[in-house]
């Protein structure tokens, strides 16, 4: 089992139990790795510093205990973004609508690479495409090697939309009736 996986496996449940999806975990780096947490609140909220701060707190509390990383490392914790990668078979139907790159395991049609709307997933699990001509690609959830939403303006509008806004939310926000 691959480092990666074995960690996602350790901290999942923790990460669980305290509220959050996980999105990805990477390993990268040799002489001092890196150990990337990518993950967001379980109820779609936006992900805020504090959240990273708890999750890493935890996740540095269970790989001291478990110590699966040999040696120096460096932990970071991230939230996924707008142009989030796709890693979970459920990110194709919460974001259909939406542009998306996607690179296959194999090549389809002779091509391994592919830009276009998402359309969810079909009926059998696999993930529908539809490509700039008009077609529609149907992908094994399995072949994919990697995913990402585009960022464009729909996806910029959307977050808006979904972004709380305006003092009554913003956790830096002051009381001034007295000044």
């Amino acid at each position: 089992m691959e480092l990666s996986e074995r960690i996602a496996r350790l901290i999942r449940p923790t990460l669980d139990d305290m509220g959050y999806d996980l999105v990805r975990v990477m390993v990268t780096g040799n002489r001092r790795p890196t150990l990337q947490v990518m993950a967001e609140p379980a109820g779609g909220a936006p992900m805020t510093v504090d959240h990273c701060a708890d999750i890493s707190r935890a996740v540095s509390a269970l790989l001291d205990v478990e110590d699966p990383i040999t040696g120096a490392y460096t932990l970071e914790v991230s939230s996924p973004g707008l142009d989030r990668p796709l890693t979970r078979a459920a990110d194709f139907d919460r974001f259909a609508g939406f542009e998306a790159k996607l690179e296959t395991q194999r090549p389809i049609d002779g091509q391994r690479r592919f830009r276009g709307v998402l359309r969810g997933r079909a009926t059998d699990g696999r993930v529908r495409l539809e490509i700039p001509s008009g077609d529609e690609l149907a992908i094994a959830f399995g072949d994919i090697l990697k995913a990402r939403l585009v960022l464009n303006d729909d996806l910029l509008a959307a977050a808006r939309e979904a972004r709380p806004s305006g003092p009554a939310t913003d956790s830096t926000a002051r009381d001034n009736t007295d000044s």
